[in-house]
């Protein structure tokens, strides 16, 4: 398979173009439903342990554990779907998440002791359905002749997520207070079963299996250097989203402005929604790489001005600035590792960059947290600058790693007596 060119097609592909292509709807509609309950889940599991057994930190810590589960799990169910298929993964994984977010669910109702409560969240972390990289890997089978659309597609994912992670947590919150705790993580495992289920059964989108031949083993898309280069910058964007969350909601306290949290860090992933419609829109002349060291950056500086802001109004413009940068450099990434990993191997490239967004969160609230409670809430914002900074300079060290590789290395099916090239990956927006 030809390696894709380094500069983008320049034709501009609209919004409207990409909705109309055949039978797109058929799969972004289910998939929309199934990735919704990926926002809402963390929050659930908070909400009803902090109802049932009232610390606020075995309720982040149970919460905690799922979003590890899921990092690290989440990539190995992405491999299997490039091998068996996405619906061959798809429907068992349901099955399991429904019935651990149901045990979950019984145990702390039940007042369970707190390490069964551990015990349940990690099935129900490890089997939440990779939508998002697998709507990618259909795109991208579907657009592999027209990068222009492609880039577009991808722009529309990283807004459709950041949209989930607006709505999610508002609607799971609405539904645990508003009916019982408990009800907000049975909202999450119902739209999970449905629009996974429906997802699955749109097979006549889903990418073409490639069979390996006889006698060669599939490589996984983590043993190209380029795609681990990309997860470590996606962990660094992970610990923005996670420090954001807690940073935020303690300077919001520490002024006695707690309802205003909300508004502020809906001002930051504003900023990164309307950022990622407006890239995608333009007909880019650069090449991805060179976006994503200048998307990078830009976030970086952003970053770096949150720690000094003297008041919510500030930080809410300083949120917004930093917000702009972070849909593009999904983007590019999620264009990048497409070019960079051959067809057997997208998913599971997708999914070890959403993985990794999700265990950078986790360390980035965890850090912020411990900064905040020690140094008092600025002091929270100084992990977004470390966690972007290391990750750009990692980047700019090591960008010869994200060229796309020769038609010989792109092959994820290679003899087992030589040793080949291996095969790259990439992540997703």
């Amino acid at each position: 398979m030809a390696a894709r060119p380094t500069v983008d097609n320049p034709t501009r592909a609209g919004y409207g173009t990409l909705l109309r292509t055949p039978r797109a709807l058929t799969f972004l509609v289910p998939a929309f439903a199934a990735r919704l309950p990926y926002a809402m889940l963390s929050l659930g599991i908070v909400l009803l342990v902090l109802d049932t057994n009232g610390s606020y930190g075995v309720a982040g810590a149970v919460a905690a554990v799922s979003a590890v589960a899921q990092a690290l799990v989440g990539p190995q169910t992405g491999r299997l779907a490039d091998r068996y298929g996405q619906a061959a993964v798809l429907v068992p994984s349901v099955v399991v998440h429904a019935l651990s977010v149901g045990a979950l669910i019984a145990l702390a109702l039940g007042h369970a002791p707190v390490w069964t409560l551990f015990l349940a969240a990690v099935p129900a972390g490890a089997s939440v359905p990779q939508i998002g990289a697998m709507v990618r890997a259909r795109w991208v089978a579907k657009l592999s002749d027209r990068p222009a659309t492609l880039n577009t597609a991808f722009a529309f994912e990283s807004v459709t997520d950041e949209f989930t992670f607006v709505v999610g947590p508002v609607l799971a919150t609405a539904i645990a207070t508003g009916v019982t705790p408990a009800a907000g993580l049975i909202a999450e495992a119902a739209l999970t079963v449905v629009g996974g289920l429906a997802f699955a059964t749109r097979r006549s989108t889903a990418p073409a299996l490639k069979t390996p031949e006889a006698g060669t083993k599939r490589a996984s898309a983590l043993a190209n250097p380029g795609v681990r280069l990309l997860v470590g910058a996606f962990l660094g964007v992970g610990t923005v989203f996670g420090a954001m969350q807690v940073s935020v909601t303690a300077f919001a306290e520490s002024v006695g402005r707690a309802g205003m949290s909300g508004t502020v860090y809906g001002v930051f992933a504003g900023g990164s929604m309307l950022a990622g419609v407006l890239y995608g829109m333009v007909a880019w002349k650069h090449s991805a790489r060179q976006r994503m060291l200048g998307c990078y950056a830009l976030l970086v500086l952003g970053c770096s001005t949150l720690w000094a802001m003297p008041n919510l109004t500030a930080l809410a413009v300083a949120g917004l600035f930093c917000g702009l940068a972070i849909a593009p450099t999904l983007i590019t990434g999620y264009t990048l590792v497409e070019t960079l990993v051959a067809d057997g191997a997208k998913t599971e490239a997708f999914t070890w960059l959403t993985g990794a967004i999700g265990l950078g969160l986790a360390v980035g609230s965890t850090a912020a947290g411990q900064l905040i409670d020690h140094s008092g809430p600025s002091a929270g914002f100084v992990v977004p600058m470390v966690g972007a900074g290391l990750g750009l300079v990692a980047l700019v060290t090591l960008r010869r790693l994200l060229v796309a590789p020769s038609t010989a290395t792109r092959t994820v099916a290679r003899s087992v007596p030589l040793r080949p090239q291996p095969a790259g990956a990439a992540s997703h927006g």
